[in-house]
């Protein structure tokens, strides 16, 4: 299978989330700069003698503060193409009121007011492009119509041209911002593109793995008629010659070997057969199997995986991709339990959720708004010593291929250790195992 048919596959899933044009954070980084510069522009205008409605000016700087706290409770979160345009008009609506407060197009700060609509070519979708060109269109048209003329009086730093001094520190300034975006956003962009390429290649090799049990277990079960037929056949030709030609014992030793390959031959399908059933026509299966399936790699592996299961255990879509995201999410616990690792299931009307405890350290609390990001990092070594180089990009394949099925993931620290719960809604998640499973593959030989 090509990686670009498990492309279209993730991307035809029911429920997935779109795509995030561009991260939360970088949003709140960008927009903390901009208030840093803006403050830092206003004593500069105050120390050559700039004559401006200063309360006013803060008050509109204290609008961006008050929408970075705000966002800054949650800033791990997931945003929409919309949402990201919403908060770029905000900014582009807080400059151009600065602007019309403090000398409209006359000040050399004026060339900022790109900042907003060059994002949004890098990162959005092209209909909130062209709403966002728009307003930029309309704002710099106000900030020009109700300009408060900006007037200077004698200081200790009076200049003699304020304003040339002015445009060449806003070139400067706007040179240094667009530059240090377009890397920003250049970076995220590549670590995005090998992340998705890394859980592509993963869910690639669980649907080959899947694919080649069914093939498999096929096999077992249609060679399995032959193999009888052989080994009986091979025994009536050991007791003919026995009886026919006692003296030659080589061809009763050349018998002997062939019922034991034979032998050989069963046992070895016997326990592909077992392994093997996992075939493609099998959609959907309990959540406890699902469960003890993703675990199945690393019950051996340290710690011990104990499952609690709720009473009741629906059956559930049996998906490579929500196998493969468990997966990463139980390794990631087994690497830093301690001595247990808790698997829990529950549901109610609506839902379905697992939640996945180990007894290790727990997530860094700096971590934890920025799990399942596609960025890898260097995480500090933990009191026993394990090293915790590399955390993000198992996470990050897990969290993809699970929102992707609709799940939402919440990651967090209990009582001893780490917190994983991933939710599905019921009808998203739940199967009909009601319904036929369609005809057996059939193979010719």
């Amino acid at each position: 299978m090509s990686i670009g048919l498990v492309s279209r596959r993730i991307d035809l899933l029911p429920g997935q989330p779109g795509p995030e044009p561009i991260r939360l954070r970088t949003l709140i980084l960008l927009r903390w700069v901009a208030i840093a510069g803006q403050l830092a522009a206003v004593g500069a205008a105050l120390a050559i003698g700039a004559e401006f409605s200063l309360v006013r000016v803060l008050g509109v700087i204290g609008l961006a503060v008050a929408l970075n706290l705000s966002l800054s409770l949650r800033p791990g979160r997931r945003i929409t193409g919309r949402e990201a345009a919403w908060q770029l008009g905000f900014d582009l609506a807080q400059i151009a009121a600065l602007l019309a407060l403090t000398g409209g197009l006359e000040n050399p700060f004026a060339l900022l007011l790109l900042a907003p609509v060059t994002i949004a070519a890098t990162a959005l979708p092209g209909r909130h492009l062209l709403a966002l060109g728009t307003a930029t269109f309309v704002m710099v048209t106000l900030a020009a119509v109700f300009a408060q003329p900006l007037s200077f009086h004698a200081t200790r730093l009076s200049l003699q041209y304020p304003l040339l001094v002015g445009h060449w520190f806003a070139l400067v300034i706007g040179a240094l911002f667009f530059s240090s975006f377009a890397r920003l956003v250049a970076a995220e962009v590549s670590a995005t593109s090998d992340a998705l390429f890394a859980a592509r290649m993963a869910l690639e090799r669980e649907q080959k793995l899947q694919h080649l049990g069914g093939v498999v277990a096929a096999a077992a079960h249609e060679l399995g008629t032959p193999l009888a037929t052989i080994k009986l056949v091979s025994a009536e030709l050991s007791d003919e010659l026995s009886d026919a030609l006692p003296e030659r014992e080589d061809l009763a030793e050349d018998l002997a070997l062939l019922r034991q390959s034979a032998d050989r031959c069963r046992d070895i399908l016997k326990s592909m057969g077992g392994a093997g059933r996992d075939d493609l026509l099998i959609r959907s299966a309990p959540l406890s199997e699902v469960l003890s399936e993703a675990a199945a790699p690393h019950r051996d592996r340290g710690a011990q995986i104990e499952m609690q299961a709720a009473e009741e255990n629906p059956i559930v879509h049996r998906d490579a991709a929500v196998i493969h995201g468990l997966r990463n999410l139980i390794q990631n616990a087994v690497d830093f339990a301690s001595d247990r690792v808790t698997v829990q299931t529950g549901s109610d009307r609506r839902e379905i959720w697992v939640r996945i405890i180990d007894d290790g350290p727990g997530f860094p609390p700096a971590l934890l708004p920025r799990i399942g990001s596609p960025f890898l990092t260097t995480r500090p070594r933990a009191e026993d010593g394990r090293s915790y180089e590399g955390m993000g990009l198992g996470l990050f394949i897990a969290k993809a291929l699970l929102e992707r099925s609709g799940a939402r993931l919440r990651f967090g620290n209990g009582a001893r250790g780490a917190e994983i719960t991933v939710i599905w809604p019921r009808t998203l998640i739940e199967a009909d195992n009601r319904e036929a499973l369609g005809p057996n593959p059939q193979i010719l030989g």
